[in-house]
């Protein structure tokens, strides 16, 4: 899985593998190949236990692979101690030493590397004006909100001017409204500063507003690399269609009587429109009756409002489809809808854009158990 560039990556990793010993052992990463571009923001992406942690502890030299090797920037790293690569890490809990102030927290790693007095005091203010702090140098740890704690890790560890900032969950600490706005200026800081940034997260909104290629981990193999538009639109598996935000995927009879088709087959919430029943014209020229077929040139499926959650800026509908299965649509709340928005209850038909079905093929991983069609999302959960 190669960088979109021709110059040498940033990051190489060949036929890494990780074993941990044990009754079995437990394969945490298994033979994976992936190259990063230098200046690229890339993030890898996966549930608990998928093995993205354990690839950026490769990288930083905190886990010794089994077997391949790990190159930065052309230079095989693979058996070097963290100290002796290029690299520096920002992990979730900061790590800051509270009895010292902003300043001497970042020049820390400047004093034990004995850099002189005068260029660490350089290096110091622009890194914190690096990360918008650039008049909180006297403050201690405990004077700072989270975001702000948060940014003086990183500068903490971009004062150290590395090739490559490996981030572990960095903003999983940081409650939801915080963690938006530190979304927005991490991107920035990282464009800014131009190095290469390798992020890891179990939140799948987060990675895709981020990254400029995103890797979906699952099972310590990696299911699909490719750009936020191409994992969320172009899904390669199963896997990464539920996992990377919410999809119906329909196998079996339902993407029969659907589809009209054999296979496993995924279609986004947002892509559906949910028509009720009073306004659907059918085949035979009458209203208020339901089909399986096509209106307009679109594919359409009745069935019956089983749920009707109102989420704020949308509202979330879960029809059972009288073909069997169930399909979630999502519909933004522009106000169009009131006071006559369908019911808990209510027949509705769902129409659809026939170029939005994504043909998903299936992985012994991913394949869905049964002939069946739903929503699909793994939820967020503890890196790994």
């Amino acid at each position: 899985m190669q960088a979109p560039t021709g110059s040498t990556p940033a990051i190489r990793l060949t036929r890494l593998r990780k074993e941990f010993t044990g009754t079995p052992p437990v394969v945490a990463v298994d033979d994976i190949d992936l190259e990063i571009a230098q200046g690229e923001f890339f993030s890898m992406l996966g549930p608990s236990g998928s093995g993205k942690t354990t690839v950026l502890r490769m990288i930083a030299g905190f886990e010794e692979p089994t077997s391949g090797t790990v190159e930065l920037a052309g230079a095989d790293v693979t058996r070097r101690q963290p100290y002796d690569r290029d690299v520096n890490t920002v992990f979730q809990d900061y790590a800051l030493f509270p009895h010292m102030s902003v300043a001497e927290n970042v020049e820390y790693g400047l004093v034990v590397k004995k850099v002189a007095r005068a260029e660490r005091r350089t290096r110091v203010a622009e890194a914190l004006e690096q990360v918008r702090l650039g008049d909180h140098g006297a403050r201690r740890p405990a004077q700072l909100s989270g975001g702000q704690r948060q940014r003086v890790a990183l500068a903490r560890a971009l004062v150290n001017r590395p090739k490559v900032l490996l981030l572990d969950e960095p903003l999983g600490a940081l409650d939801l409204k915080l963690r938006e706005q530190m979304q927005v200026e991490l991107k920035a800081i990282q464009r800014d500063v131009g190095i290469t940034f390798l992020f890891v997260t179990h939140d799948q909104e987060e990675a895709l507003t981020l990254s400029d290629r995103v890797a979906v981990f699952n099972a310590g193999r990696i299911e699909q690399v490719g750009t936020a538009h191409e994992v969320y639109e172009s899904p390669s598996t199963a896997f990464v269609a539920g996992f990377v935000g919410t999809s119906n995927l329909l196998t079996g009879e339902a993407a029969r009587a659907v589809i009209r088709r054999d296979g496993s087959f995924a279609i986004r919430p947002e892509k559906l429109v949910v028509v009720p029943e009073a306004g659907v014209a059918h085949p035979d020229g009458h209203p208020d009756g339901h089909s399986d077929g096509h209106h307009d040139g679109h594919p359409e499926a009745a069935g019956t409002l089983e749920e009707v959650v109102y989420g704020g800026p949308v509202t979330r509908y879960v029809v059972a489809l009288d073909a069997g299965g169930r399909l979630t649509a999502l519909e933004q709340n522009s106000g169009a809808r009131a006071p006559s928005a369908p019911r808990r209850g209510d027949r509705v038909t769902l129409r659809w854009d026939p170029a939005h079905v994504i043909d998903v093929p299936s992985t012994p991983a991913a394949a869905p158990a049964a002939a069946t069609s739903g929503p699909t999302r793994t939820g967020p959960s503890r890196n790994s």
